[in-house]
């Protein structure tokens, strides 16, 4: 079993020990990763980039990232689980669209959405 099996497990045993099934619709569980990356996202409003590091170094502040995160990948590992989604493969699908959208050598070190123009 791979890691990311055994998270899926983990994630599926504690929900379903809780009887959270009936709860956790395609729609709700959107909802929830959503919600959880809003929050993770949250912690760096109006932050600096030197501030976000620092945030990195310390120990409560890194926690309360490491939660957010953990948050967002519980309901994306639900989400997957629940509907049959293999996340490798679609994961290896979406790099292959990626790489056919945005091809290397069109690549440009510019930070903005490619084919958008100002």
């Amino acid at each position: 079993m791979d890691k990311l099996d055994a998270m899926t497990e983990q994630v599926r045993d504690f929900c379903d020990d809780r009887g959270w099934r009936k709860y956790h619709t395609p729609k709700e569980l959107a909802i929830g990763m959503a919600t959880e990356s809003s929050e993770l996202l949250q912690l760096f409003r109006f932050m600096s980039d030197e501030r976000i590091a620092e945030m990195f170094e310390d120990a409560e502040q890194r926690q309360a990232i490491e939660y957010e995160i953990a948050d967002t990948l519980l309901f994306l590992l639900r989400f997957a689980d629940l509907n049959e989604i293999d996340l490798p493969a679609a994961l290896s699908s979406k790099l292959k669209r990626n790489g056919e959208r945005y091809p290397i050598n069109a690549s440009s070190n510019e930070y903005r959405k490619a084919g958008h123009r100002e």
